[in-house]
């Protein structure tokens, strides 16, 4: 697992997409057929980016309680 993040003043300039497309570069050469992430409810326009500009769909949703 790790973590991929653009600063805010550098997105929507196109690397946030060049990352995820270099992930999924590296994912296929090393065998793998699928890529996942998770991503805060709040961040609304991450959500929109990954699905309209990097091809991702919503597949479930992640429940969690603290105790």
């Amino acid at each position: 697992m790790a973590d991929l993040v653009t600063s805010e003043h550098n997105r929507s300039k196109g690397y946030g997409k060049q990352l995820l497309e270099h992930v999924c570069k590296w994912a296929k050469e090393a065998g793998y057929d699928m890529i996942s992430l998770s991503s805060g409810v709040q961040r609304v326009d991450a959500h929109r980016f990954y699905q309209e500009k990097a091809g991702f769909t919503i597949e479930s949703y992640l429940f969690r309680k603290s105790l």
